[in-house]
């Protein structure tokens, strides 16, 4: 009888570790690092946005995606794109685009050392 309650104390504990276990990160560590290397009037403060940069402001409510990260989704083509070459042919696409309302191309932007505007976050 012993065994039986060291065996379901064990499988209870197992079972707590497995629901309180942290959830798998989605981070995108390949895009902050290719657009820092590519942005570099705008690295330090992309680096200090970090997610923020394609989530909106504070980048900590993932499923809200800002109008440049949808872009950015869209040009990527694949979900967690891990080829560079890829990734740094979707910033040259949509550094041609503008947000919707403004005035000037993301391009244009980034290259007056202003980061993308988080516009419509969705």
């Amino acid at each position: 009888m012993k065994k039986f309650a060291s065996v379901m104390a064990f499988v209870v504990v197992a079972g707590l570790m497995m629901f309180n276990a942290p959830q798998k990160a989605d981070a995108r560590p390949d895009y902050l690092k290719a657009f820092s290397g590519k942005y570099e009037k705008v690295a330090d403060a992309a680096k200090e946005m970090k997610c923020g940069v394609c989530h909106g402001d504070s980048g900590k409510n993932k499923k809200q995606v800002s109008e440049y990260g949808q872009a950015l989704a869209k040009a990527l083509g694949k979900k967690n794109q891990k080829d560079a070459d890829l990734i740094d042919e979707a910033f040259d696409t949509i550094a041609e685009m503008k947000p919707e309302g403004g005035d000037k191309t993301y391009g244009e932007m980034l290259d007056a050392g202003e980061l993308p505007a988080p516009h419509k976050a969705e």
